[in-house]
């Protein structure tokens, strides 16, 4: 069965066209995702070169649309590799597509209209697609944690399999008969299928970007279900979360885990004299310094109200009060301004190890929250660990 060319570049046009429609929708709804409305104008430029080729496609086409069609072609891959900066959180580099397209224009006029060269044009137009393709692979194929690699790799192969694709086409060119080759509207069978199987690829790379961007809302709506809107920190259902990975792994590791717990000093007394709005502020500031405060591999939380939490894989319960005194140190020295008016705040903390009370999540809460109270009962302002209390107050043994 023959492949008719024509009826291929209207399909291809009309399907670039209807991709570019839902990316342009996508970016309308991706909120902070950058890159989206490029890939976008990207499959627009694809769609416009299709349909140029379809309604000019014969041996006499005006010279002019054949260099539209290649610079659209390499304005939409430019659009892709700084769609790809975009998305990845880096700052666009315009040099490099603004670049690209300059030299498909430049020698798309001399090999069209100055020095008329259908294979030459051809070769060298197909090096220069080669080599965005390859950059926009290589900006891809990295590093990344699942599961946006499957995407960013999947994306990044079809980047790879068109720049291969291209070379291969600039060396069967090259490598033809002389007069073999005439353009897009040659007669050699083989044609057809390769432009077919081209765009088809086109296609794999913006499905691969729409994955990319599903994968990247699926993780943000992710951060946004475990964190707290106010503080930024964990919420509890994160830190439960986190819990329990942490306590498998520290179960196979023999390792400890330790616990603190926080709560603002007479917080209730702050909200009461100064409104919520300010209350709010002051947790943001606790949470400020809490974060600045903990190690990397610590996990910082708002268990619920003025109540905040850190684990703190490989810690002892000493080495966990050593911190939690660093920390209330720092927040009571915070001098806190709010509308011309000065607060000061103190917390009491409370801390625990799984060397005393076991690795169960609840069962170091319940522990590290005993400690915390108690350094309240004991004037506030201070840290207190769980064993430490226990030895001073037996009857908290029984529980």
């Amino acid at each position: 069965m023959s492949l008719d060319l024509r009826t291929m570049m209207l399909m291809i046009s009309v399907l670039t066209l209807l991709l570019s429609g839902l990316l342009a929708l996508a970016g309308l709804h991706a909120g902070s995702i950058r890159g989206v409305r490029l890939w976008a104008l990207a499959s627009l430029c694809y769609s416009l070169a299709s349909f140029i080729a379809f309604a000019d496609m014969t041996p006499t086409s005006s010279a002019w649309l054949i260099v539209l069609g290649a610079v659209l072609v390499m304005a939409g891959n430019g659009l892709q590799f700084s769609g790809i900066q975009a998305f990845k959180e880096q700052r666009i580099d315009w040099r490099i597509p603004l670049l690209i397209v300059g030299v498909v224009f430049a020698q798309s006029v001399w090999f069209t209209l100055l020095y008329p060269d259908a294979s030459a044009r051809a070769i060298a137009n197909s090096l220069v697609f080669a080599l965005i393709n390859a950059l926009c692979a290589r900006a891809l194929l990295i590093r990344i944690e699942p599961p946006l690699r499957t995407a960013y790799w999947f994306t990044g192969a079809s980047f790879a399999v068109l720049a291969a694709a291209s070379l291969i086409r600039a060396a069967t060119i090259f490598h033809a008969p002389p007069g073999t080759f005439v353009g897009l509207f040659s007669q050699v069978p083989f044609v057809p299928a390769r432009f077919l199987a081209s765009s088809l690829i086109l296609m794999c790379v913006t499905f691969g970007f729409i994955l990319m961007l599903n994968y990247r809302l699926i993780t943000d709506m992710q951060k946004i279900a475990l964190h707290d809107g106010l503080t930024g920190a964990l919420n509890r259902r994160g830190l439960e979360e986190e819990a329990i990975r942490l306590s498998a792994h520290c179960n196979r590791k023999g390792d400890t885990l330790a616990i603190m717990m926080i709560d603002v000093d007479h917080f209730k007394l702050i909200n009461d004299r100064n409104g919520h709005q300010l209350g709010d502020k002051v947790l943001q500031r606790l949470a400020a310094v809490a974060q600045a405060s903990v190690r990397s591999d610590d996990y910082f939380a708002r268990y619920g109200g003025e109540e905040f939490c850190i684990l703190l894989p490989s810690t002892t319960e000493e080495e966990a009060r050593v911190l939690a005194d660093r920390l209330r140190q720092a927040y009571a020295a915070l001098t806190m301004e709010f509308g011309g008016e000065v607060l000061r705040s103190t917390i009491s903390i409370g801390v625990a190890d799984s060397i005393h009370v076991g690795l169960e999540f609840s069962a170091l809460v319940s522990a590290a929250d005993q400690a915390m109270y108690w350094a309240k009962q004991k004037g506030r302002n201070r840290v207190v660990a769980h064993s430490v209390m226990v030895c001073n107050v037996p009857e908290i043994v029984t529980i």
